[in-house]
């Protein structure tokens, strides 16, 4: 669960956040929609603690270790490195390191989570279609990747060591038509296997009201709804107030 209370944060005159209240709750695919500047990829950054806010607080309560729902005690991301262990994040290309290949980069992630490359393999696994086999065997350095599969490094990278809190800004950025529709089912069932919580911003608003349990729809740094999303329950809503925007 996160709790977010008075959240501010300005570039000079313009108001990137604005959030007095706001509850995620553990389990949920939250999907965050909104217009260019509308301050989803800020929420993020500050939620991960890239991005120090100009007031206010974000609490987590980690799920327990043994499944067994809430752990407890409210943590401060800025002021505690516990929640980490538990957290998966893909937010930009800096979150790579793009001078190895995907194979080096993610034995690297293994041998610094203690784990043989034969476990490495076998969590790559699950993600082999999504790869399409456009990553692994290509000798090519993450950085000489196309956008679309630097995006799928990312996304694998953030599931890599099952969190229980996964943050992906943008996922469907770059990937072609189909890539969309597999990385669909991939968050899908590992939202659902793991009782985890997604939070997924994007632009691609069909694929959001698709994946999510939940949009919350935000317009200069604010969050004007907070919508149940039940078999896409909030695509009228949703639909009609970007065609007001895009008349507007």
């Amino acid at each position: 669960m996160i709790t977010i209370n008075n959240l501010k944060k300005a570039f000079g005159k313009t108001i990137a956040c604005d959030i007095p209240e706001f509850t995620i709750n553990d389990g949920d695919i939250l999907g965050l929609v909104g217009n260019n500047g509308a301050g989803k990829t800020t929420l993020f950054r500050m939620i991960l603690d890239l991005l120090k806010p100009d007031e206010g607080i974000i609490s987590f309560i980690l799920p327990s270790p043994l499944g067994e729902g809430l752990g407890g005690e409210a943590i401060n991301p800025a002021e505690s490195e516990e929640w980490k262990d538990q957290t998966g994040a893909y937010v930009d290309e800096g979150f790579l390191i793009d001078f190895l290949t995907p194979e080096e980069y993610f034995a690297f992630l293994g041998k610094v989570n203690n784990l043989s490359q034969e476990e490495v393999d076998e969590i790559l696994k699950p993600y082999e279609r999504l790869a399409s086999d456009e990553i692994f065997g290509q000798k090519k350095l993450i950085r000489n990747l196309s956008a679309g599969n630097k995006q799928k490094v990312g996304i694998i990278a953030a599931l890599f060591m099952t969190p229980k809190l996964v943050i992906l800004d943008e996922p469907f950025n770059f990937l072609d038509p189909s890539s969309q529709n597999v990385l669909k089912h991939v968050l899908t069932n590992y939202a659902k296997e793991n009782h985890a919580t997604l939070l997924i911003s994007s632009h691609n608003l069909a694929h959001t009201i698709d994946i999510s349990s939940r949009i919350a729809l935000l317009e200069k740094g604010r969050i004007i709804r907070d919508l149940p999303n039940e078999a896409g329950s909030a695509k009228t809503e949703l639909e009609n107030y970007f065609e007001t925007e895009a008349e507007g």
